[in-house]
């Protein structure tokens, strides 16, 4: 175990010498190592002064060095070296990421960092900045010239402080507990693809410490998330359901599992909030509280905030609930015949499941209104105007967008943002957050709508993750669409922006893509290395990745949901380009001539 701690000035000596060998290991000649001494030597009286500290290994050994210099607001990453025989093992991410949280405990908001050129990789993977501003110039010797790089360290968000109160949380994967309690007939009976997303529950919080998850997980899937987030000491409890959907009473039936993960004194928290899981956690239950996870309800409170005036940027779409399958075809075909497109909705459904948008041509080509319901789900269906967007070919920017906040235990409303979403056909496909990701133009109209939503939901007495799904029309007004009173997609890339905020500095835009489709059926062990090998890609391109759902890799049509993450546009696009392309070309390991389905890898 490698920990980092303060140098003693006694050190310095030795330090220098760690210090000289690492940049020897680069290559460079005695001269230009000479040249390079006078100004990496590290004195006695600099261990103090330029904040030094050193990475150390169970046995004493010091394996790393670093330094942090200057006055706040700026300051400079000073040293950075490694033991040559230590080099690639970790060191010297644990040493960066030190030196950007001490950063953050100064009060430094900018942090500047002149690279040897061999360490502009290093530096690009932990998330720093080229500026394309000359760095510090080479040794007398005519050395090649320093590379300098930029970084913003800043604390983790307010809204996730107040979430898990800023530490650790157990995280409890009950996706297909929460979907059952509902009995929509659009959900799998069996909640296969709830186990699945409940991998999700990794990124409940900025940090967990336990995830107690249904389905068994790839022991390589845990290590790179943990590797790419900076997590320790994450414990994994997998495998606890064969076919039922009640997770949190599996870990009831697991006595001393359920006082290990409700004794801990850390919170508990849930995909979302279920009778058996208050039983768990040991909180009052009230099923009232999700009325409005319920479309229709949802509906009527836009009703209701709107009749209050006060947002002129919100337009609600009219709705109906259609008495039975005769009164919804009469409904339908009336719209078609008016040339009104139409949302057809269940009262539930997740990811867009029981949502269909039906246009009077896809009306016609199934032979009409009887018709096109005859291919749907049983069951009650509202009937909504469709929301037309822009008209063709203008620039339509993002079409679905969705608030997200939080009702703490004390009955307060908290915000942590807008996103982005790519829906198709009413289907959920993934999501974007970020600085900048949300048009100028909705936000405050989403922003102050959203926090209108979460005042009503702490008022009815709701307490937990929601958001907020729109669509916007051509107009430039936002309508509400339906609320989600669990966590979600979007909530998924919150966190894990949060995370590479506090970790590699301010700024990241986060992407989770719902399903990406592999070309084949991996065995665990290859998995393990494409994805660390798409890992390393992405951060050649100052990208992360992140595997969000391993587990449905191994269905026989294989699928992987992922997470990226950049600090510009251009390389988010490209880092999920890479991604898909490598996952398409999965199949290629296997000869031409395969077919997907004997692809089986086991």
């Amino acid at each position: 175990m490698v920990k980092v701690r303060a140098a003693r000035p006694t050190e310095a000596e030795d330090l220098t010498g760690l210090v000289m060998r690492s940049k020897a290991h680069w290559g460079y000649d005695a001269a230009f190592l000479a040249a390079c001494a006078p100004e990496l030597r590290i004195r006695a009286a600099d261990v103090t002064a330029r904040r030094v500290v050193v990475a150390e290994n169970g046995r004493g050994e010091v394996l790393g060095v670093a330094s942090l210099e200057g006055t706040p607001p700026v300051a400079t990453l000073g040293l950075l070296f490694v033991e040559p025989s230590a080099i690639g093992r970790g060191v010297g991410r644990l040493l960066y990421r030190d030196a950007l949280r001490r950063a953050v405990d100064l009060g430094v908001r900018r942090l500047v960092i002149d690279s040897d050129p061999h360490a502009v990789g290093f530096y690009r993977s932990m998330g720093a900045v080229a500026t394309g501003a000359p760095g510090a110039p080479g040794a007398e010797s005519g050395g090649p010239a320093l590379v300098r790089f930029e970084t913003a360290p800043v604390p983790l968000a307010d809204w996730a402080r107040a979430w898990t109160g800023g530490g650790r949380a157990v995280h409890l994967g009950n996706v297909g507990e929460f979907n059952a309690q509902f009995a929509d007939t659009t959900l799998d009976p069996e909640q296969r693809p709830a186990h699945h997303y409940a991998c999700l529950a990794a990124f409940y919080s900025p940090h967990p410490a336990v995830l107690v998850l249904p389905r068994a997980v790839p022991r390589g899937w845990t290590e790179l998330v943990c590797r790419q987030l900076g997590w320790t000491g994450v414990e994994v409890y997998d495998g606890l359901l064969d076919a039922d959907p009640g997770l949190a009473d599996a870990v009831r039936a697991r006595p001393a599992l359920a006082a290990l993960l409700t004794g801990a004194g850390l919170p508990l928290v849930p995909w979302g909030r279920t009778g058996p899981f208050a039983r768990l956690a040991g909180l009052p239950w009230r099923p009232g509280e999700l009325r409005y996870e319920s479309k229709s309800a949802a509906h009527a409170l836009f009703g209701r905030i709107l009749a209050d005036g006060g947002h002129p940027g919100i337009v609600l779409p009219r709705q109906w609930r259609a008495g039975g399958r005769w009164a919804a075809v009469r409904m339908l075909a009336a719209r078609t015949r008016a040339g009104e497109s139409t949302v057809l909705k269940s009262e539930h459904g997740v990811g867009g499941s029981g949502t269909t948008v039906v246009t009077p041509e896809r009306v016609r080509a199934a032979g009409g209104a009887r018709a096109v319901l005859r291919r749907l789900p049983r069951g009650p269906l509202l009937v909504e105007e469709y929301v037309g967007g822009p008209a063709s070919g203008a620039d339509e920017g993002p079409r679905d967008l969705t608030y997200d906040g939080f009702v703490d235990g004390e009955g307060h409303a908290h915000e942590v943002g807008g996103a982005v979403m790519d829906v198709a056909d009413g289907c959920y496909r993934g999501a974007t957050v970020g600085p900048g990701v949300v048009p100028a133009w909705a936000e405050e109209s989403l922003g102050a709508f959203g926090a209108a939503v979460g005042r009503e939901l702490a008022e009815s007495g709701y307490r937990g993750w929601f958001d907020v799904d729109f669509v916007a029309d051509g107009a430039g007004r936002l309508a509400p669409t339906e609320t989600n009173l669990r966590l979600t997609g979007p909530s998924v890339a919150f966190m894990v922006a949060a995370r590479l905020d506090a970790l590699r500095g301010a700024g990241h835009l986060v992407r989770v893509a719902d399903r990406v489709e592999l070309g084949a059926r991996l065995p665990e062990a290859l998995l393990d290395e494409w994805c660390a090998a798409l890992a390393r890609g992405c951060a050649e391109l100052g990208a992360v990745f992140v595997p969000a759902i391993p587990t449905a890799a191994f269905e026989p049509a294989p699928w992987l949901g992922v997470l990226v993450a950049a600090r510009s546009r251009e390389v988010l696009d490209a880092a999920e380009a890479l991604v898909r392309s490598e996952a398409l070309a999965v199949g290629a390991m296997f000869g031409p001539t395969a077919k997907a389905s004997d692809r089986t890898g086991s």
